[in-house]
Protein backbone atom coordinates (compact mmCIF):
# COMPACT_ATOMS: atom_id res chain seq x y z
CA UNK A 1 0.00 0.00 0.00
CA UNK A 2 2.82 2.42 0.77
CA UNK A 3 6.57 2.54 0.55
CA UNK A 4 8.54 3.12 3.73
CA UNK A 5 12.30 3.42 3.93
CA UNK A 6 14.85 4.56 6.48
CA UNK A 7 17.46 7.26 6.03
CA UNK A 8 20.77 6.11 4.59
CA UNK A 9 23.56 7.80 2.72
CA UNK A 10 22.83 7.98 -1.02
CA UNK A 11 19.85 5.69 -0.72
CA UNK A 12 17.89 4.65 -3.83
CA UNK A 13 14.13 4.24 -3.54
CA UNK A 14 11.65 3.16 -6.23
CA UNK A 15 8.14 4.56 -5.64
CA UNK A 16 5.30 4.06 -8.11
CA UNK A 17 3.47 6.89 -9.83
CA UNK A 18 0.08 7.57 -8.28
CA UNK A 19 0.86 5.60 -5.09
CA UNK A 20 1.63 7.25 -1.76
CA UNK A 21 5.38 7.46 -1.04
CA UNK A 22 6.66 7.86 2.51
CA UNK A 23 10.29 8.23 3.57
CA UNK A 24 11.19 8.52 7.27
CA UNK A 25 14.25 10.50 8.39
CA UNK A 26 15.20 8.82 11.67
CA UNK A 27 17.05 10.86 14.26
CA UNK A 28 18.74 7.75 15.66
CA UNK A 29 20.63 7.23 12.43
CA UNK A 30 21.86 10.82 12.21
CA UNK A 31 22.97 10.84 15.85
CA UNK A 32 25.97 8.78 14.79
CA UNK A 33 27.08 11.63 12.52
CA UNK A 34 27.53 14.00 15.48
CA UNK A 35 29.94 13.74 18.44
CA UNK A 36 28.43 12.52 21.73
CA UNK A 37 28.12 14.49 24.93
CA UNK A 38 31.34 15.34 26.82
CA UNK A 39 30.38 13.05 29.70
CA UNK A 40 30.91 9.39 28.80
CA UNK A 41 27.97 7.11 29.23
CA UNK A 42 25.38 9.88 28.99
CA UNK A 43 22.57 9.27 26.54
CA UNK A 44 22.63 11.72 23.64
CA UNK A 45 19.32 13.39 22.89
CA UNK A 46 20.33 16.35 20.78
CA UNK A 47 17.62 18.35 19.02
CA UNK A 48 17.98 17.61 15.30
CA UNK A 49 16.13 19.29 12.45
CA UNK A 50 16.21 18.49 8.74
CA UNK A 51 16.24 20.53 5.57
CA UNK A 52 15.25 18.87 2.30
CA UNK A 53 15.59 20.26 -1.20
CA UNK A 54 16.00 19.13 -4.77
CA UNK A 55 19.65 19.08 -5.74
CA UNK A 56 20.56 22.40 -7.32
CA UNK A 57 17.28 24.05 -6.27
CA UNK A 58 16.12 25.74 -3.07
CA UNK A 59 12.93 23.70 -2.59
CA UNK A 60 11.47 20.24 -3.10
CA UNK A 61 9.47 19.05 -6.12
CA UNK A 62 5.84 20.06 -6.19
CA UNK A 63 4.53 16.59 -5.37
CA UNK A 64 6.80 16.02 -2.35
CA UNK A 65 6.03 17.38 1.12
CA UNK A 66 7.98 17.32 4.38
CA UNK A 67 6.91 17.51 8.01
CA UNK A 68 8.67 17.39 11.37
CA UNK A 69 6.61 18.36 14.40
CA UNK A 70 9.46 18.98 16.89
CA UNK A 71 13.29 18.76 16.83
CA UNK A 72 12.96 15.60 18.97
CA UNK A 73 10.77 13.73 16.47
CA UNK A 74 11.59 12.08 13.17
CA UNK A 75 11.10 13.89 9.88
CA UNK A 76 8.88 12.48 7.14
CA UNK A 77 8.96 12.99 3.38
CA UNK A 78 5.68 12.05 1.73
CA UNK A 79 3.75 12.63 -1.45
CA UNK A 80 2.27 11.09 -4.55
CA UNK A 81 4.59 11.02 -7.58
CA UNK A 82 3.12 12.07 -10.91
CA UNK A 83 3.30 10.36 -14.28
CA UNK A 84 5.36 13.23 -15.72
CA UNK A 85 8.28 12.27 -13.44
CA UNK A 86 8.41 8.61 -14.46
CA UNK A 87 11.90 7.56 -15.53
CA UNK A 88 13.53 10.75 -14.23
CA UNK A 89 15.71 10.21 -11.13
CA UNK A 90 15.03 12.86 -8.50
CA UNK A 91 17.91 13.57 -6.11
CA UNK A 92 16.83 15.05 -2.76
CA UNK A 93 19.52 16.57 -0.54
CA UNK A 94 18.88 15.89 3.14
CA UNK A 95 20.76 18.14 5.55
CA UNK A 96 20.58 17.36 9.29
CA UNK A 97 21.27 20.18 11.78
CA UNK A 98 22.37 19.47 15.34
CA UNK A 99 20.88 22.34 17.34
CA UNK A 100 23.27 21.72 20.25
CA UNK A 101 26.62 21.68 18.44
CA UNK A 102 25.50 23.48 15.23
CA UNK A 103 27.06 20.74 13.12
CA UNK A 104 25.53 19.43 9.90
CA UNK A 105 25.42 16.14 8.03
CA UNK A 106 24.26 15.73 4.44
CA UNK A 107 22.93 12.68 2.62
CA UNK A 108 21.31 12.17 -0.76
CA UNK A 109 18.05 10.37 -1.46
CA UNK A 110 17.67 9.21 -5.07
CA UNK A 111 14.00 8.73 -6.00
CA UNK A 112 13.44 6.61 -9.11
CA UNK A 113 9.75 6.87 -10.00
CA UNK A 114 8.34 3.78 -11.67
CA UNK A 115 5.19 3.49 -13.74
CA UNK A 116 2.32 1.69 -12.02
CA UNK A 117 -0.06 -0.71 -13.70
CA UNK A 118 -3.65 0.42 -14.18
CA UNK A 119 -2.82 3.99 -13.21
CA UNK A 120 -4.77 5.93 -12.31
CA UNK A 121 -7.32 3.79 -10.51
CA UNK A 122 -10.73 4.79 -11.85
CA UNK A 123 -12.63 4.99 -8.54
CA UNK A 124 -11.21 7.33 -5.96
CA UNK A 125 -12.57 8.23 -2.53
CA UNK A 126 -11.21 10.87 -0.22
CA UNK A 127 -11.93 10.62 3.52
CA UNK A 128 -11.49 13.32 6.15
CA UNK A 129 -10.30 11.88 9.47
CA UNK A 130 -10.82 14.32 12.32
CA UNK A 131 -8.88 12.60 15.12
CA UNK A 132 -5.54 12.25 13.33
CA UNK A 133 -2.58 14.42 12.43
CA UNK A 134 -0.71 13.91 9.21
CA UNK A 135 2.42 12.44 10.85
CA UNK A 136 0.28 10.00 12.83
CA UNK A 137 -1.53 8.86 9.72
CA UNK A 138 1.73 8.34 7.83
CA UNK A 139 2.80 5.59 10.22
CA UNK A 140 2.70 2.25 8.46
CA UNK A 141 0.58 0.45 11.06
CA UNK A 142 -2.02 3.25 11.30
CA UNK A 143 -2.32 3.61 7.52
CA UNK A 144 -2.52 -0.17 7.20
CA UNK A 145 -5.41 -0.32 9.69
CA UNK A 146 -7.28 2.38 7.81
CA UNK A 147 -6.81 0.69 4.43
CA UNK A 148 -7.95 -2.57 5.98
CA UNK A 149 -11.16 -0.92 7.22
CA UNK A 150 -11.78 0.63 3.81
CA UNK A 151 -11.18 -2.73 2.11
CA UNK A 152 -13.76 -4.40 4.34
CA UNK A 153 -16.32 -1.76 3.43
CA UNK A 154 -15.46 -1.45 -0.27
CA UNK A 155 -14.38 -5.01 -1.14
CA UNK A 156 -12.06 -4.11 -4.06
CA UNK A 157 -9.55 -6.34 -5.76
CA UNK A 158 -6.90 -3.63 -5.74
CA UNK A 159 -6.70 -0.78 -3.25
CA UNK A 160 -3.96 1.86 -3.05
CA UNK A 161 -3.37 4.91 -0.91
CA UNK A 162 -3.01 7.73 -3.41
CA UNK A 163 -2.28 10.76 -1.27
CA UNK A 164 -2.43 12.18 2.25
CA UNK A 165 -2.95 15.89 2.90
CA UNK A 166 -3.10 17.80 6.16
CA UNK A 167 -6.25 19.84 6.79
CA UNK A 168 -4.03 22.88 7.30
CA UNK A 169 -2.95 22.62 3.65
CA UNK A 170 -6.63 22.76 2.66
CA UNK A 171 -7.29 26.00 4.52
CA UNK A 172 -8.10 24.48 7.91
CA UNK A 173 -7.42 26.31 11.16
CA UNK A 174 -4.92 25.28 13.83
CA UNK A 175 -6.88 23.55 16.63
CA UNK A 176 -6.81 24.72 20.21
CA UNK A 177 -4.32 22.88 22.48
CA UNK A 178 -7.09 21.45 24.65
CA UNK A 179 -8.59 17.98 24.93
CA UNK A 180 -5.86 16.62 22.66
CA UNK A 181 -7.54 18.09 19.58
CA UNK A 182 -6.15 17.13 16.15
CA UNK A 183 -5.85 19.19 12.99
CA UNK A 184 -7.38 16.49 10.78
CA UNK A 185 -6.09 14.79 7.65
CA UNK A 186 -7.46 13.98 4.19
CA UNK A 187 -6.70 10.47 2.88
CA UNK A 188 -7.38 9.62 -0.75
CA UNK A 189 -7.59 5.97 -1.79
CA UNK A 190 -8.23 4.39 -5.16
CA UNK A 191 -9.81 1.11 -6.17
CA UNK A 192 -10.65 -0.79 -9.33
CA UNK A 193 -14.32 -1.54 -8.52
CA UNK A 194 -17.30 0.81 -8.18
CA UNK A 195 -18.19 2.32 -4.84
CA UNK A 196 -20.05 0.16 -2.37
CA UNK A 197 -23.58 0.85 -1.20
CA UNK A 198 -22.27 1.92 2.19
CA UNK A 199 -20.15 4.70 0.69
CA UNK A 200 -23.05 5.85 -1.47
CA UNK A 201 -25.29 6.29 1.55
CA UNK A 202 -23.95 9.84 1.80
CA UNK A 203 -25.86 10.65 -1.40
CA UNK A 204 -29.23 10.00 0.24
CA UNK A 205 -31.44 13.10 0.53
CA UNK A 206 -31.84 12.52 4.27
CA UNK A 207 -28.09 12.47 4.83
CA UNK A 208 -27.55 15.49 2.62
CA UNK A 209 -30.19 17.36 4.61
CA UNK A 210 -28.48 16.40 7.87
CA UNK A 211 -25.13 17.59 6.47
CA UNK A 212 -26.65 20.93 5.48
CA UNK A 213 -27.88 21.28 9.07
CA UNK A 214 -24.40 20.39 10.41
CA UNK A 215 -25.62 17.08 11.79
CA UNK A 216 -23.97 13.68 11.58
CA UNK A 217 -25.34 11.57 8.72
CA UNK A 218 -26.50 8.02 9.35
CA UNK A 219 -23.94 5.62 7.81
CA UNK A 220 -24.27 1.90 8.44
CA UNK A 221 -20.56 1.13 8.02
CA UNK A 222 -19.37 3.94 10.29
CA UNK A 223 -18.97 1.51 13.20
CA UNK A 224 -16.16 -0.26 11.32
CA UNK A 225 -14.14 2.99 11.46
CA UNK A 226 -15.37 4.50 14.71
CA UNK A 227 -13.19 2.36 16.97
CA UNK A 228 -10.02 4.05 15.68
CA UNK A 229 -10.93 6.66 13.07
CA UNK A 230 -13.53 9.43 13.38
CA UNK A 231 -14.58 10.14 9.79
CA UNK A 232 -16.50 13.24 8.77
CA UNK A 233 -18.87 11.68 6.27
CA UNK A 234 -20.17 15.07 5.14
CA UNK A 235 -16.74 15.80 3.65
CA UNK A 236 -16.25 12.54 1.79
CA UNK A 237 -15.47 12.88 -1.90
CA UNK A 238 -16.34 10.13 -4.40
CA UNK A 239 -14.84 10.53 -7.86
CA UNK A 240 -15.65 8.19 -10.74
CA UNK A 241 -13.02 8.81 -13.40
CA UNK A 242 -14.83 6.55 -15.85
CA UNK A 243 -17.63 9.14 -16.07
CA UNK A 244 -15.51 12.19 -15.26
CA UNK A 245 -18.23 13.32 -12.85
CA UNK A 246 -18.11 13.68 -9.09
CA UNK A 247 -20.91 11.70 -7.43
CA UNK A 248 -21.09 13.74 -4.22
CA UNK A 249 -19.06 16.86 -3.84
CA UNK A 250 -19.82 20.01 -5.78
CA UNK A 251 -16.18 20.87 -6.50
CA UNK A 252 -13.65 18.18 -7.39
CA UNK A 253 -10.69 18.62 -5.08
CA UNK A 254 -8.34 16.61 -7.25
CA UNK A 255 -5.57 14.38 -5.99
CA UNK A 256 -4.05 16.98 -3.68
CA UNK A 257 -0.85 17.22 -5.73
CA UNK A 258 0.65 20.67 -5.86
CA UNK A 259 0.86 22.12 -9.39
CA UNK A 260 4.24 22.03 -11.04
CA UNK A 261 5.54 25.57 -11.40
CA UNK A 262 8.43 24.59 -13.67
CA UNK A 263 12.12 24.86 -13.01
CA UNK A 264 13.49 27.66 -10.85
CA UNK A 265 15.24 30.34 -12.89
CA UNK A 266 17.41 32.59 -10.72
CA UNK A 267 18.08 36.18 -11.85
CA UNK A 268 21.16 36.96 -13.88
CA UNK A 269 24.37 37.87 -12.06
CA UNK A 270 25.08 40.75 -14.45
CA UNK A 271 22.43 43.41 -13.96
CA UNK A 272 22.21 46.37 -16.33
CA UNK A 273 22.64 49.87 -14.94
CA UNK A 274 19.48 51.91 -14.81
CA UNK A 275 19.10 55.65 -15.47
CA UNK A 276 17.09 57.32 -12.70
CA UNK A 277 17.18 60.85 -14.21
CA UNK A 278 13.69 60.57 -15.70
CA UNK A 279 12.36 59.14 -12.43
CA UNK A 280 13.89 62.12 -10.60
CA UNK A 281 12.19 64.60 -12.92
CA UNK A 282 8.82 62.95 -12.58
CA UNK A 283 9.03 62.44 -8.82
CA UNK A 284 10.68 65.65 -7.58
CA UNK A 285 11.28 68.27 -10.28
CA UNK A 286 7.77 68.42 -11.77
CA UNK A 287 5.88 68.64 -8.43
CA UNK A 288 8.37 71.23 -7.17
CA UNK A 289 7.90 73.42 -10.26
CA UNK A 290 4.11 73.27 -9.95
CA UNK A 291 4.30 74.15 -6.24
CA UNK A 292 6.56 77.14 -7.01
CA UNK A 293 4.16 78.50 -9.65
CA UNK A 294 1.23 78.21 -7.27
CA UNK A 295 3.23 79.97 -4.53
CA UNK A 296 4.04 82.90 -6.82
CA UNK A 297 0.40 83.27 -7.88
CA UNK A 298 -0.75 83.24 -4.25
CA UNK A 299 1.91 85.76 -3.23
CA UNK A 300 0.85 88.14 -6.04
CA UNK A 301 -2.80 87.91 -5.01
CA UNK A 302 -2.08 88.42 -1.30
CA UNK A 303 0.57 91.18 -1.56
CA UNK A 304 0.12 93.02 -4.85
CA UNK A 305 -3.67 93.08 -5.12
CA UNK A 306 -4.56 94.57 -1.72
CA UNK A 307 -6.94 97.58 -1.79
CA UNK A 308 -5.67 99.33 1.38
CA UNK A 309 -7.24 101.93 3.72
CA UNK A 310 -6.93 104.90 1.32
CA UNK A 311 -8.90 103.18 -1.42
CA UNK A 312 -11.55 102.19 1.11
CA UNK A 313 -11.90 105.80 2.33
CA UNK A 314 -12.15 107.07 -1.22
CA UNK A 315 -15.06 104.73 -1.93
CA UNK A 316 -16.88 105.61 1.37
CA UNK A 317 -19.30 108.64 1.44
CA UNK A 318 -18.11 111.71 3.44
CA UNK A 319 -21.15 111.82 5.73
CA UNK A 320 -20.46 108.21 6.79
CA UNK A 321 -16.83 109.06 7.59
CA UNK A 322 -17.94 112.09 9.64
CA UNK A 323 -20.39 110.01 11.64
CA UNK A 324 -17.76 107.37 12.26
CA UNK A 325 -15.23 109.98 13.44
CA UNK A 326 -17.78 111.60 15.76
CA UNK A 327 -18.64 108.25 17.35
CA UNK A 328 -14.97 107.52 17.96
CA UNK A 329 -14.40 110.93 19.60
CA UNK A 330 -17.44 110.58 21.89
CA UNK A 331 -16.37 107.13 22.92
CA UNK A 332 -12.89 108.38 23.76
CA UNK A 333 -14.29 111.24 25.89
CA UNK A 334 -16.52 108.89 27.88
CA UNK A 335 -13.62 106.58 28.58
CA UNK A 336 -11.43 109.47 29.79
CA UNK A 337 -14.22 110.77 32.05
CA UNK A 338 -14.75 107.32 33.62
CA UNK A 339 -11.05 107.10 34.48
CA UNK A 340 -11.05 110.49 36.36
CA UNK A 341 -13.90 109.70 38.80
CA UNK A 342 -13.20 110.29 42.54
CA UNK A 343 -16.20 108.81 44.32
CA UNK A 344 -15.96 107.22 47.75
CA UNK A 345 -16.30 103.48 47.85
CA UNK A 346 -19.71 102.20 49.06
CA UNK A 347 -19.88 101.01 52.64
CA UNK A 348 -20.86 97.55 51.48
CA UNK A 349 -17.43 97.12 49.96
CA UNK A 350 -15.48 98.19 53.10
CA UNK A 351 -14.18 95.58 55.59
CA UNK A 352 -16.24 95.12 58.78
CA UNK A 353 -13.57 93.30 60.82
CA UNK A 354 -9.89 94.09 61.24
CA UNK A 355 -7.87 91.63 59.14
CA UNK A 356 -5.30 91.07 61.93
CA UNK A 357 -7.04 91.49 65.29
CA UNK A 358 -10.54 90.60 64.22
CA UNK A 359 -12.08 93.60 65.98
CA UNK A 360 -15.01 95.50 64.54
CA UNK A 361 -13.74 98.36 62.40
CA UNK A 362 -15.73 101.60 62.59
CA UNK A 363 -16.89 103.06 59.29
CA UNK A 364 -14.77 105.70 57.62
CA UNK A 365 -17.66 108.16 57.70
CA UNK A 366 -19.95 108.99 60.56
CA UNK A 367 -23.62 108.44 60.38
CA UNK A 368 -24.19 112.19 60.02
CA UNK A 369 -21.95 112.34 56.98
CA UNK A 370 -23.96 113.52 54.01
CA UNK A 371 -22.86 111.90 50.85
CA UNK A 372 -25.83 112.95 48.81
CA UNK A 373 -24.20 116.18 47.82
CA UNK A 374 -21.20 114.43 46.25
CA UNK A 375 -21.34 114.75 42.47
CA UNK A 376 -21.54 111.55 40.57
CA UNK A 377 -19.51 112.96 37.70
CA UNK A 378 -16.95 115.72 37.56
CA UNK A 379 -17.75 118.87 35.75
CA UNK A 380 -16.40 118.94 32.26
CA UNK A 381 -13.49 121.26 31.85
Amino acid sequence: YTILSKAHSDRNVYPSAGVLFVHVLEREYFKGEFPPYPKPGEISNDPITFNTNLMGYPDRPGWLRYIQRTPYSDGVLYGSPTVENVGKPTIIEITAYNRRTFETARHNLIINIMSAEDFPLPYQAEFFIRNMNVEEMLASEVLGDFLGAVKNVWQPERLNAINITSALDRGGRVPLPINDMKEGVYVMVGADVPFSSCLREVENPQNQLRCSQEMEPVITCDKKFRTQFHIDWCKISLVDNTKQVSTFQEVIRGEGILPDGGEYKPPSDTLKSRDYYSDFLITLAVPSAIALVLFLILAYIMCCRREGVEKRNMQTPDIQLVHHSAIQKSTKELRDMSKNREIAWPLSTLPVFHPVTGEIVPPLHTDSYDNTSMPLMQTQQ
